[in-house]
């Protein structure tokens, strides 16, 4: 993988790179001190991955993110702000870290940009879309991404629950999850959650793990296998775990 570093903090930049040469994982092929330097390497160098920082002068992390041009590169954001989890995630980011940044968060991250480099079909672009389309009595009405809070896999539909309700699609989990990483997290089988509506972790009076989301009051369950890709998760993201 073609890696860009883009921090105004040089320090921070070289401490990035070095832990990149240790971990083996890709190669940085440049790195930029602000967003207008990372629209330009962008464009010159074409990376597959950008450790892209939020809080710069003049443009920052996420008006930079907003302004990559196909096909765009996975985006890991490297911040010591949490507040800005949700919008990294609305950027279709595959994972945000809180500095200081730990060898095994890079590592688990830069693991996770590999793998969906890997699902991406050779003709096709990193971008998903930005609303799910379903029909209501014979017309086509559009479901805004960033406003789903969860899809759930029921027999031979898929139910997405969204801030004004509940529609059924017919496409399969896999399909969404490949599109939308960065943005859903499975947390079971049968379920993807937005990981910038989670709100906390917790246990279940069964001692079983589920998940609180954002204008949800019924917990979704979280499976033994996903469990702790979760919590470490949450706790970059500096959310609860009761």
């Amino acid at each position: 993988m073609k890696i860009l570093i883009v921090d105004d903090e040089p320090l921070a930049r070289a401490r990035l790179h070095a832990l990149v040469d240790e971990l083996g994982i890709g190669k940085v092929i440049a790195e930029a001190g602000n967003g207008r330097e990372a629209l330009n390497a962008v464009e010159a160098y074409q990376p597959d991955v950008v450790l892209l920082d939020i809080r710069m002068p003049g443009i920052d992390g996420m008006q930079a993110a907003k302004q990559f041009t196909s096909p765009k590169p996975v985006l890991i954001f490297t911040t010591a702000f949490p507040e800005h989890a949700v919008e990294a995630f609305e950027h279709q980011a595959v994972d945000y870290l809180l500095k200081p940044i730990h060898k095994e968060r890079l590592e688990q991250a830069l693991k996770r940009a590999y793998i969906f480099l890997q699902t991406q079909a050779p003709t096709a672009t990193p971008t998903a879309r930005t609303h799910i389309s379903y029909y209501l009595r014979g017309e086509r009405l559009l479901v805004p991404v960033n406003k789903i809070y969860y899809f759930l896999a029921e027999q031979k539909y898929i139910l997405v629950r969204w801030i004004e309700g509940e529609i059924l699609i017919t496409e399969a989990l896999k399909d969404l999850e490949k599109e939308f990483a960065g943005q859903f997290l499975r947390i079971h089988r049968s379920t993807l959650v937005a990981m910038g509506h989670i709100r906390r972790l917790s246990q279940n009076p069964n001692g079983h793990a589920v998940i609180y989301l954002d204008n949800i009051e019924k917990p979704l369950e979280v499976s033994r296998r996903h469990l702790q890709m979760l919590k470490t998760l949450l706790k970059d993201m500096r959310l609860p775990y009761e």
